[in-house]
């Protein structure tokens, strides 16, 4: 009876099968279906690749393999992998820590493929004895967050809530070539959300509306000077509207010549290409544009659930946005109730 050598019914994650019998006989019939590649592999090493087709095995078509075992026509010993050369889809999430060492949770989606099958075969399937389609997706999966939690931490805390769009795409760049050492494909890959944590949120929040950390660490002051004047005896919402407005004046900063952005990856915040002047914003512009403190994306003005993350957004009696748990608007000074 002829040996036939085929991978039937692969399931749609499958990205390698191997075949189970490792006596191969001259004669054999070996099935390479559309979108798969054979591989012969013997202690770890890679010797023929088929593509699609029907291949008779004859020492023709395996000259190493009847090379090593001495020109004998028995059977011989051999793996036999298939690899799927599909597109594969996988899932990840993770946490890491931005620049400023700010904690960020992340998930998203990736997608990938097989482009040199038999480097991949010595990388990942003979380097890491990983022979089933779970271990390898595993191990996929672990590869991408490690280069996620590395890449993501070169960025500010702004940029992940502002720009994920442009994020997403930089981090592909890079980890494209992380991908290729492995036989690899990046095709795309998405970060579909970024989470922190409520403290580092208000100061996102803070950071957005002042556009520095110095005035982030003023705004902690101030609100810390609200709680205390609404916990002590007599205080009055006048105390408080005298003192914040103070602390929330920012520093006067020296006016410095607009230098160009040399650097790779994205632009520090506030940066503005000297080429393209800045064009000044509207004055309906600057009266109804509202941002999320928990997103970081504008919302429609008077919003009461941001329509990204669903936060209800808090606002004083006179609409402004205040942070979680503040006594005292930090615009208006009105005591929040």
């Amino acid at each position: 009876m002829v040996q036939v050598i085929e991978w039937v019914n692969p399931g749609e994650d499958e990205i390698i099968w191997r075949y189970p019998n490792e006596v191969i006989k001259w004669g054999a019939q070996l099935i390479v279906h559309e979108y798969e590649v054979a591989i012969f592999m013997r202690d770890g090493k890679v010797y023929d690749v088929f593509g699609p087709g029907r291949h008779t095995i004859t020492t023709q078509n395996l000259p190493l393999l009847y090379k090593l075992v001495g020109g004998s026509n028995s059977p011989f010993k051999a793996t036999v992998i298939f690899v799927s050369m599909k597109q594969f889809q996988g899932r990840y999430g993770g946490e890491t820590q931005t620049r400023e060492l700010a904690p960020v949770k992340y998930y998203g989606v990736y997608w990938f493929k097989v482009a040199d099958p038999v480097l991949f075969l010595t990388e990942v399937v003979g380097g890491q004895s990983l022979y089933d389609t779970a271990d390898v997706t595993k191990f996929i999966r672990a590869y991408f967050n490690e280069g996620m939690m590395k890449h993501l931490s070169a960025y500010s805390i702004v940029d992940l809530f502002q720009n994920l769009d442009m994020v997403s795409t930089q981090v592909k760049v890079k980890l494209m070539e992380d991908f290729r050492r492995l036989g690899l494909e990046l095709v795309d890959v998405k970060i579909e959300g970024v989470n922190t944590t409520d403290e580092w949120r208000q100061r996102l929040f803070w950071i957005m509306q002042t556009g520095n950390a110095q005035a982030v660490m003023q705004m902690d002051t101030a609100k810390q000077v609200a709680h205390e004047l609404g916990q002590s005896e007599g205080a009055g919402l006048g105390t408080g509207m005298v003192v914040m407005p103070q602390l929330l004046q920012q520093p006067a900063q020296p006016t410095q010549p607009a230098q160009p952005y040399a650097g790779g990856g994205v632009p520090p915040a506030g940066y503005q290409n000297p080429q393209q002047p800045a064009q000044p914003a509207t004055q309906s512009q600057q009266q109804t544009q509202e941002i999320c403190p928990y997103c970081g994306k504008p919302i429609p003005p008077g919003a009461r659930f941001c329509p990204y993350c669903g936060h209800e957004i808090k606002r004083c009696p006179n609409g402004h946005i205040v942070p979680e748990g503040a006594k005292f608007c930090p615009v208006c000074g009105a005591k929040i109730e």
